[in-house]
This record gives structure tokens, C-alpha cells and sequence, in this order.
């Protein structure tokens, strides 16, 4: 750190190692905490306090992983569930940000079209599966649109709410000086909303996630929710628990991904 950053102060370099010890010990106990679990689960499935049958065990898992390695189905079913998912929350946010700056732009078009948001946010998503499947067919496509009807909605909600909670101040000064509606969104809307299109794009990683699985459940022959859901009628618990693992660590990546950008966007400290 003295090389790279010379004319530190003792109190800044003490507060920036301060910070950096709060940051591994985080990273410590949350790697503990998760090992810890891992522990607790192998020893009671092998001291039978706990049915491994019915709920697995790391050990098993692993064994399992292994087995879909070898079978060379491993990246084939999180490749095609991980591609879904990244279409659906791509589409998702450049569609929702798109429509929300429509409705920015129009308040006769926002007011009209706000009931219909209102009820299609309230309504089961889940309901709408089979119709979709029925219109566009069994495939990845009716999965990436039942991604897109859990995650559209919120998005252009989340965004279009950030849009017209901007300072009402910063918007006169610059029309003062003769700006127009575009240079009022490009200069004042869009930057200052920044942080409220992150936090869409980190909402959007959750429901992409359940809108894809969702899909996956209900029609696919490959994929997460495909190993889920065929472990399950099989009564292959070991897969079902190796296909959610797998799972969580995807979407934890995926949601990094996010924070990686919000640091790049904001220069700030993410959470």
C-alpha cells in the first residue's frame, strides 16, 4: 500500500486497513458459517439423526456431481438454464427501462396505462405458464417469455418510480436554461436514477432466476429445473439437492456480476 499510494496519511492508511480487516473477517465468518452447515449436515446424515434418503448429504451430492460430470450432462443442463436466464433478464431490463422511460416521458400515457402495471404485478405469473407454452410452444423460447412476465413488470415499476422521485429542483434549473425533455432525461433523470436501475438489475437476477425455473418446471428436457424436477419423480433426492446447490452458486455469481457493476458505474463500496 506505501508504494502505491505514498502521501496517505497515518489516519487514512489506518482507516483503509481497518477496512480491509472488517472485509476478511467478513469473507471468514461467511465461509465458516457455510462450512460449518456443510459439517453439521454430513455428520447428522451419518450418525442417522437426520433420513439422508430423503434429505441427501454433502457427500452424496458430490458423488452425484461427479456422475454428471462424467456423463458429460454437468455444463450441458447449467449451460442451457444459465443461457435462459441471461436472455430473460437482459430482455427483461433493456424492455422494462425502455417502457418506464415512455412512461416518463408521457404522464397521459402513465396515468392511463398505470391500473393495468398495478393488476398485472398482482397477478400469479405461475398462471400464466400454460397459455404461453400453448402460444409459442414447448421450448426455450416459452421459457425465457415466462422469465420475462415475472421480471418485466417490477422492472418498469422500479425504474419508472426512481424516475419521478427526481429532484423536482434539479429539473427546473436546467429547463431555466432552455433545456428540452431530452436533455432534461439525459442530463438530470438518467444520471441521477443510476443507483435505482442497479438496485432493478439486482431484483431482476432473483426473479429471472424463478421466472426461468418456472419454465424449466413445466416444460423442458434439459436444465436445473429439469434435474429438479425429474430427481423429484424419481425419488432421486441426491440430484434434486445437487441441482439447487448448483443453483444458488449461479445465481450468487450472477448477482456479484451486478454488484461487480455497480462498482464500476458508481465508484462506490456496493452491499
Amino acid at each position: 500500500m506505501s508504494k502505491l499510494e505514498p502521501n496517505l496519511s497515518p489516519e487514512r492508511r489506518a482507516y483503509l486497513k481497518k477496512v480491509k480487516l472488517v472485509n476478511t473477517a467478513t469473507w471468514v465468518v461467511r465461509i465458516s458459517i457455510l462450512v460449518l452447515f456443510f459439517t453439521i449436515w454430513e455428520i447428522a446424515a451419518n450418525l442417522k439423526l437426520i433420513d439422508s434418503f430423503i434429505t441427501s448429504q454433502p457427500s452424496r451430492m458430490v458423488r452425484t456431481l461427479v456422475n454428471l460430470y462424467n456423463s458429460g450432462d454437468l455444463f450441458r443442463h447449467i449451460g442451457v438454464t444459465c443461457l435462459e436466464t441471461v436472455a430473460g433478464f437482459i430482455i427483461g431490463t433493456i424492455l422494462g427501462t425502455l417502457i418506464a422511460v415512455m412512461l416518463w416521458w408521457s404522464k397521459f400515457v402513465s396515468h392511463a396505462l398505470e391500473p393495468y402495471l398495478v393488476v398485472l404485478n398482482s397477478l400469479p405469473k405461475v398462471a400464466l405458464g400454460p397459455i404461453f407454452i400453448i402460444w409459442i410452444g414447448a421450448g426455450p423460447a416459452a421459457i425465457i417469455v415466462m422469465a420475462l412476465a415475472i421480471s418485466l413488470i417490477v422492472t418498469i415499476l422500479e425504474v419508472l418510480n426512481g424516475f419521478l422521485r427526481t429532484d423536482e429542483d434539479q429539473i427546473k434549473l436546467v429547463e431555466t436554461f432552455g433545456a428540452n425533455r431530452l436533455q432534461v432525461f439525459t442530463k438530470v433523470v438518467f444520471p441521477s436514477n443510476i443507483p435505482a436501475m442497479i438496485n432493478a438489475l439486482k431484483v431482476n437476477v432473483g426473479l429471472s432466476w424463478v421466472g426461468v425455473i418456472t419454465g424449466e418446471f413445466l416444460v423442458s428436457k434439459a436444465g436445473l429445473g429439469y434435474l429438479i424436477v425429474y430427481g423429484g419423480q424419481v425419488f432421486q433426492l441426491d440430484l434434486v439437492m445437487t441441482s439447487v446447490i448448483i443453483l444458488a452458486i449461479a445465481a450468487a455469481l450472477m448477482y456479484q456480476g451486478v454488484v461487480w457493476l455497480q462498482k464500476r458505474l458508481t465508484g462506490g463500496q456496493a452491499t
